[in-house]
């Protein structure tokens, strides 16, 4: 069966919340976040440097891309949760993932990326691990959505983009036979 570009493009789906939040819900999106870094290690381990810059669709990135993309993303999404624990209803800076994807960094080594994600989601699932219900109840204002949103969301909208990332290197290997 051929794959659609809505399927290469979202091999898990788009991204839909679930509310209301439970806490069985809660931990399994931490939990996803946390199991990330070994994942994304082990779905890019032992790939040559001509299958690290292949597309893992027509007219996307290469998976070298995509690993450094999760890097980028995820410190910025780290951010906003310190962002809006400690302030009252931040408004969050969007950034532009494909020009930012189209900078020198994205040759580098992914050993670099796969070092910022265990850092950064040590962190990150150190802080939801300690928060309360009430905080990750916590608004900030995305602009590029025109809302308000709750960490809440925030976690299940990473949770998802952890493994949305990941099936585009898992299913590209599938594909090819890697």
């Amino acid at each position: 069966m051929t794959k659609t570009a809505e399927d290469l493009r979202y091999p898990i789906g788009r991204f839909r919340a679930v509310m209301p939040v439970t806490s069985e819900l809660r931990s399994a999106a931490i939990d996803a976040i946390a199991g990330l870094p070994d994942l994304m290690r082990a779905a890019v381990a032992d790939l040559d440097d001509a299958q690290l810059d292949t597309p893992y669709r027509p007219d996307g990135w290469t998976i070298r891309q995509v690993v450094h993309h999760v890097a980028d993303s995820h410190m910025n999404a780290f951010i906003r949760v310190k962002l809006t624990l400690t302030e009252d209803t931040p408004t969050i800076k969007p950034y532009d993932e494909k020009a930012w994807a189209l900078l020198a960094d994205m040759q580098l080594a992914i050993s670099v990326s796969l070092g910022i994600l265990e850092g950064i989601h040590a962190r990150w699932t150190t802080v939801y691990r300690a928060m309360s219900t009430e905080e990750f109840e916590r608004l900030f204002v995305h602009p590029e959505v025109g809302a308000q949103l709750t960490l809440d969301w925030h976690l299940q909208n990473y949770a998802w983009h952890s493994h949305h990332h990941l099936a585009h290197i898992t299913e590209l290997r599938r594909a090819k036979g890697w």
